[in-house]
């Protein structure tokens, strides 16, 4: 009866340890199946159930690195619905300035993990600011603040955060010049394809707005431009002190000029207001 029992008892006792390993959060967990038993099978399904479960956390992981930890979040919490809501976002554009040339003269390899060096601090100041990289696009990135999640001061942030990469990305990657631009209003934030495929993305004249003042920015001192607009929106006191206006310009595709604001140390002075 003794070795009856613990025939029992030490593979159930292997088996509760490697259940407490899984809560704890550890997914790299097997137990031995001792014999095809009444017991063997519920070690070989514990194994099952951890493969499975790491698996998931592999697929789940993959995904948040493909659309963002947010819009990831966000659709296992709440499904997939093609679609999308109006919302008041800001939009900051961030593109390289003589990306060909840069391909032309560099070996592909050293190109990659330039852009890779570059869009590291891209992520992590964008983080830091409460905001999303919508996607990657060639050598240029699309953020988003208050979609898919809401932000208090979206426009403050992107401004804050504008001027961050500025400095930030001045450190890190010097010998690679940028373009930044910044627009804020309402945008359609949403599942955009069909059922088999699809991304989430941003819609609206914030968007284009500020891929258009990036390419402007490209021609400015200071490499950075926001629409009035945006400075106007934030909410930030401080932050909107950080910037200047800086003129006026009709960008490309528009019949009226848009008011331009610069971070002051960058701001012409002679169109201060």
């Amino acid at each position: 009866m003794a070795l009856t029992a613990r025939s029992l008892a030490d593979p159930l006792d292997t088996v509760r340890r490697a259940v407490r390993q899984v809560q704890d959060g550890e997914q790299d967990v097997e137990v031995d199946v001792y014999d095809g038993s009444e017991v063997g099978l519920l070690q070989a399904g514990f194994n099952r159930m951890v493969s499975g479960l790491r698996e998931r956390e592999e697929l789940r992981d993959l995904f948040g690195r493909q659309v963002g930890e947010d819009v990831a979040r966000q659709a296992l919490e709440r499904g997939i619905t093609l679609g999308g809501e109006e919302l008041d976002v800001a939009v900051l554009f961030i593109d390289l300035v003589g990306s060909t040339e840069l391909a032309h003269k560099r070996p592909p390899a050293e190109v990659v993990e330039l852009l890779n060096d570059f869009f590291g601090v891209v992520i992590d100041v964008v983080d830091e600011h409460g905001g999303t990289v919508n996607k990657f696009i060639g050598d240029a990135a699309l953020v988003v603040f208050g979609a898919p999640l809401p932000h208090d001061d979206a426009a403050g942030a992107a401004l804050a955060a504008a001027r961050t990469l500025r400095e930030r990305l001045a450190e890190a990657v010097p010998h690679l010049d940028i373009g930044i631009g910044v627009s804020a209003g309402t945008a359609v934030a949403g599942n955009i394809g069909a059922q088999q495929r699809f991304e989430y993305t941003v819609i609206g004249d914030p968007v284009n707005e500020a891929s258009r003042l990036t390419e402007l920015a490209k021609q400015h001192d200071g490499r950075v431009l926001a629409s009035h607009a945006a400075m106007d929106r934030a909410g930030d006191d401080a932050e909107r002190e950080r910037w200047a206006g800086a003129g006026e310009e009709t960008l490309r595709g528009r019949a009226e000029p848009t008011r331009l604001a610069a971070p002051r140390a960058t701001a012409p002075s002679s169109s201060e207001s």
